[in-house]
């Protein structure tokens, strides 16, 4: 294995230290590990987090107009309460901390306990998981849907409505109705290498598609046959307009009771003649060149079912290290959905309108 790495263990450090150093707004803890910008006061503080090897998800995406800060655990391993404790603690304004958790059984209760000790201390705190994945009901690693490349459109679009001044409960309700009204599913060509095992996570045949992969490497629904990038794509396709429902329960903070209540949710449904936020994302070692023939796609398939493509985004966003693969989130997105997706952005891996 050649990996552009010195010592694993110093792996994510370093590159936490490159990314700073690159973008000096930017600031680090390393005892514990967060990273963040300074916001302007008075703002609800959104704070992310997961293992490393998704860049540019989730560091990448601190700045103004998204993300306040994050907290990078080792690759593929979640980060720890005091991490995300001592993040919120940090960054607490009067307006509060609002947590981003992808469901992902480690992330879940860690995420969990640094509430609870935030709401110990008196800080107003909300948390918010985001489950986009629809290839699998549940896995290893999780109990239900994957949380997945959707969590960068629920990032950007309530960090422009917390830019705005909307307030805890507004930012936590806006991105529940994100979450639950988008669908991602991947597929990969070739499996990832995570440097400490130094050999690829699983073996495809040369004719072989993991479909339905998820973020880590995680089984898929099926080991299906590559044809040709129209086929998977529309195969891919049919599995994110299905509209068969799914009724999961979400664990929703209650800060007033300062407890956690399990909360009903099912699927906002897909329809013809709807305005959708479309994001083709690589999984790491896809050519950019490629992710624009699998969009191409993508429009002919959502003009075929009347979907409207308002917004579109094409790029490696929410990565799985170098894993050859891509997947495809659509978002159902209203007028003030839209509107916040505009709003100007200023991070490292993501600009506009500044």
């Amino acid at each position: 294995m050649k990996k552009m790495i010195n010592e694993i263990e110093d792996l994510v450090k370093e590159q936490m230290e490159g990314l700073a150093m690159a973008h000096p707004e930017l600031k680090i803890s390393y005892q514990p590990r967060y990273m963040w910008h300074e916001q302007s006061s008075g703002q609800v503080a959104l704070i992310s987090g997961g293992g490393s090897g998704h860049e540019p998800l989730h560091a990448g995406f601190i700045g103004r107009g998204m993300l306040t800060g994050a907290c990078p655990g080792e690759i593929f391993t979640s980060p720890t309460p005091d991490q995300m404790y001592e993040c919120g603690q940090k960054l607490n304004s009067n307006e509060g901390v609002l947590f981003f958790i992808k469901n992902y059984t480690g992330d879940v209760l860690n995420f969990e306990t640094a509430v609870e000790l935030l709401h110990f201390d008196g800080i107003e705190v909300g948390a918010v998981l985001i489950d986009d994945d629809v290839a699998v009901k549940d896995s290893l690693y999780t109990a239900g849907r994957r949380g997945v490349a959707g969590t960068v459109l629920v990032e950007k679009i309530v960090g422009a409505a917390a830019d705005k001044g909307y307030n805890l409960a507004e930012c936590e309700t806006l991105a529940r109705r994100i979450n639950n009204a988008t669908r991602s599913f991947g597929a990969a060509l070739s499996a990832c290498i995570v440097p400490a095992a130094g050999k690829p996570s699983f073996v495809l045949a040369d004719n072989e598609v993991e479909f339905g992969v998820g973020i880590h490497g995680e089984p898929g629904i099926e080991l299906s046959k590559f044809t040709n990038a129209d086929d998977l794509v529309d195969n891919m396709f049919a599995q994110l307009a299905d509209n068969t429902p799914y009724t999961r329960y979400h664990h929703h903070w209650d800060r007033a009771a300062g407890q956690w209540n399990d909360v009903e949710v099912t699927n906002t449904p897909f329809e013809a003649q709807q305005d959708y936020i479309v994001l083709v994302n690589g999984l790491g070692a896809t050519p950019e060149s490629e992710l624009y023939g699998v969009y191409r796609r993508v429009a002919h398939n959502c003009e075929k079912a009347g979907f409207r493509i308002a917004r579109r985004l094409v790029g490696n966003y929410c990565t799985a290290l170098n894993m050859e693969g891509v997947s495809i989130t659509l978002l159902k997105a209203d007028q003030e959905m839209l509107m916040l997706w505009d709003a100007p952005v200023n991070t490292p891996a993501l600009r506009w309108g500044c």
